[in-house]
């Protein structure tokens, strides 16, 4: 990562591919949501940020308008219907159709499944399924049944299995379900439906995780195929990508972004190696702390 930033994003994609569109993009106050905000309003999209801290969405939006595009935001809770109802409503009401959705907002904790209790167990799916949901059902509704649009929905790394995070795979994995089942259901309208799964990903919410947990973070490169963790940028640009009229053809998919991790086998242990150099467009990035 470059120590002195460009002073601004530098995107892979064409200035002005979203110039006239409003794209939503929920959990927008840190981490993927925020760089991937963040490329949005620099490809020229009037972003809407939506989140349950209005603090944290204030600043991201500060920081996009300082570098001259245009955001607003909206504080609420995902896992309210009523909320989700009523914010819906009100973009549309104050900016029009809604032209892209990227249902980023969620979270877990890790934990033995044996010892997940079910308000711990329901906390994460409503967080990570059932928000996203109310998410989708109500932009398709309100306006992407009338207008079209497209809706990429954020997974994760769970195609063998997630031990010590059975809640979160859990709703992950119906994420990515719930993807094509939309996707099917919705093409008539001109809506396309499409998942990101990223794997490790240098990114804020390493800093949430402790003890074991954290002291496994910095190892979890050795792991990887391309011996290296992913960056924000990097699941961003393909969020935009697949936003973008490049994927018109894409619909149903859940794309991993793991660096070939959940492809590997203890029968074939990976040779050490720096070959593979990441992308880092964002020039607001910020290292994880358990990282430095």
């Amino acid at each position: 990562m470059s120590a002195t930033p460009a002073p601004h994003y530098r995107s892979v994609f064409a200035p002005g591919l979203f110039a006239g569109q409003t794209v939503w993009v929920t959990g927008g106050g840190s981490g993927i949501g925020r760089c991937t905000a963040h490329e949005l309003a620099a490809l020229g999209a009037q972003v809407v940020l939506s989140g349950r801290t209005a603090a944290k969405l204030e600043r991201v939006r500060a920081e996009i308008v300082d570098d001259g595009g245009r955001c607003t935001h909206r504080a609420f809770d995902i896992r309210d219907e009523d909320a989700v109802k009523a914010n819906v409503a009100s973009v549309v009401a104050e900016l029009g159709p809604i032209h892209g959705l990227v249902n980023n907002a969620g979270g877990q904790f890790p934990a033995p499944m044996a010892s997940i209790t079910k308000k711990g167990f329901d906390a994460v799916v409503a967080n990570n399924l059932t928000g996203g949901f109310l998410m989708m059902r109500e932009v398709f509704v309100q306006s992407m049944q009338q207008h079209g649009g497209a809706i990429v929905n954020m997974t994760a790394d769970f195609r063998n299995g997630m031990p010590g995070m059975a809640h979160s795979g859990a709703a992950r994995a119906g994420t990515a379900n719930m993807t094509m089942t939309a996707a099917y259901e919705w093409a008539h309208a001109g809506v396309r439906v499409n998942a990101v799964a990223p794997g490790w990903i240098a990114s804020s919410g390493m800093d949430t995780y402790g003890g074991a947990m954290r002291e496994m973070i910095p190892r979890l490169k050795s792991l990887v195929p391309l011996q290296r963790m992913g960056e924000e940028a990097e699941v961003s640009a393909a969020i935009v990508f697949l936003l973008s009229p490049g994927a018109a053809f894409i619909t149903g998919v859940t794309l991993q972004i793991d660096g070939a991790a959940s492809l590997g086998s203890e029968i074939h242990p990976l040779p050490k190696h720096s070959r593979s150099k990441p992308f880092d467009g964002f020039h607001r990035a910020v290292r994880p702390e358990v990282l430095k």
